[in-house]
């Protein structure tokens, strides 16, 4: 029998993923019926086999009643991804507990951290103009419309209908986006593409005429600069549209693409199992051809120096968010990191992943995010379902193991800079999905389904609840667009609809911009440090700290009233009354801080 808990700071020091040459201290307590040393056997896992790195004894430190403490000192030089776990008795433990080495070197920007993100759909978000493409696009003139959903004769849905948004109203809303407390903004994808949605990248050395052109981008970031925001943009490096430059399909381009000649100097850049009909794509979506990511000149007009990375960096953007970061190998990412940090160390990589990053299997890969040569953060959706379980079902458990697998395997340069999310363009409006009792079955249920006004009342409720766990959490909360506005909608493209501009819920919005000022009021939510103080059903309460600042976060979703004591005064963030006790009832929280 033995006791070791790899989420404490007693039994595992430091916490989190660690340098390379770092010292890390493991104890562990052994019923004194054992009768020979433990040790700690250390595996590096390599894709999906391991092999034994270390085999380390450890050394007696003291008897605590029936009981032998034990501890181990050791480092590791070789970043990668690590586990651990003890030999008693010649017996290995069945437990596994990961560790993440990265390389010395690995930092991630400091501007964001602390921030907020400001995720936009350009098109939906605010129109200053209306440019006609070509024939193939369908202009709506009513802002605010359903989007199409309905497929055509030949059983598609095209997304080609545009509402008009583009970057010059983005510009024209900066004093709104700042009053968020945003820090970025995160634009869906900018280059040139013949849907609404523009991950069917056409050109990559274009923004797509219908939001603007380089020169408005670059004007988006000088202005967006002034209000101290940082502009992020949505690299869609795994595939491209069959209407490109690159495969051409449709003929629509002066180039020769890969669909059109073997020839073609893209042609490598696809896969190809009978040219030119039967070709790799995106979810077998024949729209959306598969690149080729370790094919030599893809990857150098990505990430050369005269690549894509590089031309838009010039023009001033500061992130890149990378679509289906599971797709990407490890050398495209390589050198992907490489390009981007050489151009400015400051430069933000966030990694689309829906699960945890810190041990993700894709493609037969064991992916190698957080070991230093990659990703700086990625798309919280951990935390996301966990929020999103706890409000529904009443019961934190799921919430207190997410924080604990974060906190415990990702390295604090990476958890300091997570995008933390409630919606996104994959995603369901975060209202509706708080508020709903039931799930629409189709597209048509979806189109015309509305939160009744208890759903909604109840929805509000619960909003302002993940809000206020969103934006006190470790990372970053980056907001969809309209969340704050109070919009509604299930999956795309009612996820999707314009922002209701002046038909605001002034109620949701003035949660948002009161938590944006907690954010930026306290340096506790920059890197400070996090401790579950209480996880009880309902009732969910934690602690940020950094120096001699505490603010503890509370929230009850019990049918019943708790009571939280302290040991010290502290004070109500919003009513600023001071106590060691609060009483919170049903569906409240609490904000509570020692800086007064």
């Amino acid at each position: 029998m033995y006791i070791f808990d790899s989420r404490s700071e007693f039994y595992r020091f430091p916490q989190g993923g660690i340098e390379a040459g770092k010292i890390l201290t493991l104890k562990i307590h052994v019923k004194r019926s054992f009768s020979s040393l433990p040790e700690v056997l250390v595996e590096k896992r390599h894709n999906y086999t391991k092999e034994t790195f270390m085999r380390k004894p450890m050394e007696w430190v003291a008897s605590e009643k029936t009981f032998d403490l034990y501890k181990c000192l050791f480092s590791i030089d070789d970043p990668g991804n690590y586990f651990f776990s003890f030999i008693l008795e010649n017996a290995i433990s069945t437990e596994l507990h990961q560790l993440i080495v990265h390389e010395k070197n690995y930092s991630t920007p400091d501007w964001i951290r602390g921030g907020i993100i400001y995720h936009i759909f350009v098109d939906r978000f605010y129109r200053e103009r209306i440019l006609h493409k070509d024939d193939e696009i369908i202009i709506r003139s009513s802002w605010g419309d359903t989007p199409f959903y309905i497929p055509d004769e030949k059983g598609e849905i095209k997304n080609n209908d545009f509402f008009g948004g583009n970057l010059e109203g983005i510009i024209r809303k900066l004093p709104y986006i700042k009053s968020l407390g945003a820090s970025a903004i995160y634009l869906s994808p900018i280059f040139e593409a013949h849907s609404n949605h523009k991950y069917d990248t056409g050109d990559y050395m274009s923004v797509d005429p219908m939001f603007g052109s380089e020169e408005t981008l670059k004007e988006l970031c000088v202005e967006a600069e002034k209000f101290g925001i940082s502009v992020i943009l949505d690299g869609v490096f795994s595939h491209t549209g069959s209407d490109s430059i690159y495969f051409n399909k449709e003929n629509r381009y002066s180039s020769t693409g890969a669909f059109q000649s073997t020839d073609s100097p893209y042609f490598g850049w696809y896969t190809f199992r009978r040219w030119n009909d039967d070709y790799d794509c995106w979810w077998n979506i024949k729209i959306l051809p598969a690149l080729n990511k370790e094919n030599n000149d893809y990857m150098e007009f990505i990430t050369g120096e005269n690549g894509i990375l590089n031309h838009w960096q010039k023009c001033g953007i500061r992130g890149w968010r990378l679509d289906v970061a599971d797709e990407l190998p490890d050398s495209f990412l390589n050198k992907l990191r490489k390009s981007v940090k050489t151009a400015d160390h400051e430069t933000l990589i966030v990694g689309e992943v829906w699960e945890d990053a810190s041990d993700k299997y894709a493609y037969g890969k064991l992916k190698q995010y957080f070991c230093g040569n990659q990703l700086d953060s990625a798309t919280n959706y951990p935390l996301r379902n966990a929020i999103i379980d706890y409000l529904k079902n009443r019961d934190c458990r799921l919430l207190y193991e997410t924080m604990g697998f974060i906190m415990e395997k990702y390295p604090p340069e990476s958890v300091n800079c997570l995008m933390n999310i409630l919606g996104t363009h994959d995603t369901a409006r975060i209202l509706t999905v708080l508020g709903s009792t039931k799930v629409p079955e189709n597209k048509e249920e979806m189109a015309f389904m509305k939160l009744s006004l208890q759903e909604e009342r109840k929805g509000i409720k619960l909003l302002k609840i993940a809000v206020l766990l969103q934006m006190t959490l470790p990372g970053v909360p980056c907001i969809y667009y309209g969340d704050e506005a109070g919009m509604q909608g299930w999956t795309d493209p009612f996820n999707r609809r314009c922002f209701p501009w002046g038909d605001e819920n002034k109620d949701i919005l003035n949660h948002y911009k009161l938590m944006g000022k907690l954010r930026e009021s306290f340096e506790v939510f920059k890197d400070g440090k996090y401790r579950c103080l209480v996880h009880e059903k309902g009732f969910f309460a934690f602690e940020r700290s950094i120096k001699d600042t505490k603010i503890i976060i509370a929230v009850n979703i019990a049918d019943e009233e708790t009571t939280l004591i302290l040991k010290h005064e502290m004070k109500e963030y919003i009513n600023s009354s001071i106590s060691k006790s609060f009483t919170l009832k049903s569906c409240e929280y609490l904000v509570l801080h020692n800086d007064y």
